[in-house]
């Protein structure tokens, strides 16, 4: 990695983005970790004082120790083959005095100050001056925070020299191949569960793509939208007329916006649920459709073999039931076979593809942050992108 050729001896703050899923304390997920470190690696490796900020979850601006970083901590150390050095203080200078060159220190969950996450700009900036204080440089690597303006995020960058990290430049790399000019045919496949988190990207790549498959939750919001029955499914009411209005501006500009034609229908939402396979023009009405069917999965997969560029963000189903996790597989099996530039974005399209065993070089790429990808391909400005960038 270039660009850290003249950091020995100096203190480099690195906002990482360590938000990894906890059973306990034991880390049930270490891709962000794991995506970090060379970052961290190479800074230390060039003689650098390394603090590492992040945070995990959302503790609401105080301590909770179901929130420490300090199972982390010794993952990072194991990953890096060194001591991380945690003392469980957010903003700990005697942490960061002790550290001699090429050593690395990890400062507790940023979130349990009221300062990370202020809507108060004089509030998140008092804090931003406590880490800020801690370092001579900043290096900005946590792509999965760059859509928040945070204190470690936004305002620390504007207090000290500062640098985009590995992670963060792989990431808007591969983001403006999927902006700028995409091979073509491109497709997007968008699943999980809500169309309201998804609106904003929706109407921007209605613009972009040739292609758009919806499955997972969000499918039943567009197949009521057209007159159908979906059951007990995961619907929003709410979102009905602006589904209509993607489904007309489809038509318009000649997007092939493909639905689910089948799916399981299950009795109830749990992992062993009795399940059968239905149109899903005619779910029942005391079914809910948990996961995309076998004719489904077929044609999606016929709509992606001619694909040069695909994203695929959100689950076609509920991964986590191994019963319902065949057509996320099925998608996810889909696009390691193709020939296309293809882009995994993050969340729970990331977990899905490491919790099924599939092999993560499968990918063109795998993003570490879904929700600043989503942002990103809605045409938005990411606050901790803009500040490293001026």
């Amino acid at each position: 990695m270039t660009g850290f050729d003249d950091v020995k001896g100096r203190r480099v703050l690195v906002r990482a983005d360590l938000n990894v899923p906890l059973d306990g304390d034991v880390i049930t997920d270490d891709g962000r970790i794991r995506a970090s470190v060379p970052t961290i690696r190479a800074l230390a490796e060039q003689g650098a004082r390394v603090v590492v900020c992040a945070h995990l979850g959302r503790p609401k601006g105080e301590a909770n120790p179901k929130y420490s970083l300090r199972p982390v901590a010794a993952r990072l150390g194991e990953l890096l083959g060194q001591e991380v050095a945690f003392s469980g203080e957010v903003v700990d200078r005697d942490l960061v005095e002790g550290l001699g060159d090429g050593q690395v220190a990890l400062l507790e969950n940023l979130r349990y100050h009221p300062g990370e996450e202020s809507k108060d700009d004089t509030v998140r900036q008092a804090f931003a001056r406590e880490l800020a204080a801690l370092a001579e440089l900043y290096v900005g690597d946590g792509f999965g925070a760059v859509h928040r303006k945070h204190a470690s995020v936004y305002d620390v960058p504007k207090l000290l020299p500062h640098r985009m990290g590995g992670l963060v430049a792989a990431e808007v790399e591969v983001l403006k191949k999927l902006t700028e000019n995409p091979d073509r045919p491109y497709v997007v496949v968008l699943g999980g569960a809500k169309v309201s988190d998804k609106l904003g990207v929706i109407a921007n790549l209605l613009t972009k793509v040739d292609r758009l498959l919806i499955g997972g939750g969000m499918a039943y919001t567009f197949l009521k939208a057209q007159g159908y029955e979906v059951g007990g499914s995961l619907l929003q009411e709410d979102q009905l007329d602006q589904v209509r209005g993607f489904l007309n501006e489809a038509a318009k500009r000649g997007v092939d916006l493909v639905l689910p034609v089948d799916v399981l229908a299950a009795t109830e939402f749990a992992e062993d649920a009795e399940h059968e396979v239905v149109e899903a023009t005619a779910i029942p009405a005391d079914r809910q459709g948990l996961d995309i069917g076998p004719r489904t999965r077929e044609l999606f997969a016929t709509k992606l073999a001619d694909a040069r560029t695909v994203f695929w963000n959100g689950p076609m189903g509920v991964f986590e039931f191994e019963a319902f996790s065949g057509g996320t597989r099925a998608v996810a099996e889909a696009l390691i076979g193709s020939d296309a530039y293809t882009v995994v974005g993050g969340g729970d399209s990331a977990a899905a593809v490491r919790q099924l065993g599939l092999p993560e070089d499968g990918f063109s790429h795998i993003s570490t942050g879904g929700g600043a990808s989503l942002e990103y391909l809605e045409g938005k400005t990411l606050p901790g992108l803009a500040a490293l960038e001026e």
